[in-house]
């Protein structure tokens, strides 16, 4: 039955890929997808090896698609353009895919993921990007950790409609991203600190 379906393991990917942005990650489940494909639990388990492999595979692939949609925004570009590039297609992403976003905030297991090169590709863009304003380490990944917390509380609050007031939602962000520039452009010395 699953070669009459014409599964492959990267379809099955993709198809719980679509059903985490419709009905949620946490809610994906090897028999929800089997029942989309109009076959029995088990013929898929010839493509997936158990529900946790299928939740690795649709964060890699979401993370890869939002690290390549990242990259081509920010092509190009150095300095305030290219973090208002990252960001807004980092909160369009998460905007757009709420399941797969979902799915790239999850915790992996190193090993499962230690052959692919998108999660080493996402934090070379994003600490090249971040060096254009002078940081090093340590100080880098503390940049990495402000930024992720700001885009992804932001996204997530939006997503839910957790931001009641009338203000502009883009006014905000944009506001918020000229404050994440200039902090960027003074980050505090450990001398200063």
């Amino acid at each position: 039955m699953a070669a009459r379906a014409g599964l492959t393991a990267e379809r099955v990917t993709r198809a719980a890929a679509e059903l985490a942005d419709e009905v949620g990650f946490d809610n994906v489940t090897v028999s929800a997808l089997a029942r989309r494909f109009g076959v029995k639990d088990a013929s898929l388990y010839s493509h997936v090896k158990n529900l946790q492999d299928l939740r690795t595979r649709v964060a890699i692939q979401a993370a890869g698609e939002m690290v390549d949609l990242i990259a081509e925004a920010v092509a190009g570009r150095a300095g305030k353009d290219a973090l208002a590039a990252f960001a807004g297609a980092y909160r369009a992403y998460a905007l757009r895919h709420p399941g797969r976003y979902a799915a790239t905030q999850s915790k992996l297991d190193p090993a499962a993921v230690a052959d692919t090169t998108v999660y080493r590709r996402t934090g070379e863009l994003t600490y090249g990007m971040l060096r254009g304003y002078g940081l090093e380490e340590p100080d880098l990944t503390d940049a990495v950790r402000l930024l992720r917390s700001t885009f992804h509380g932001y996204a997530s609050l939006e997503a839910t409609g957790g931001f009641a007031h009338a203000r502009d939602l883009n006014t905000s962000w944009d506001r918020a991203i000229d404050a994440l520039h200039v902090l960027l452009e003074n980050w505090p010395t450990k001398a200063s600190g």
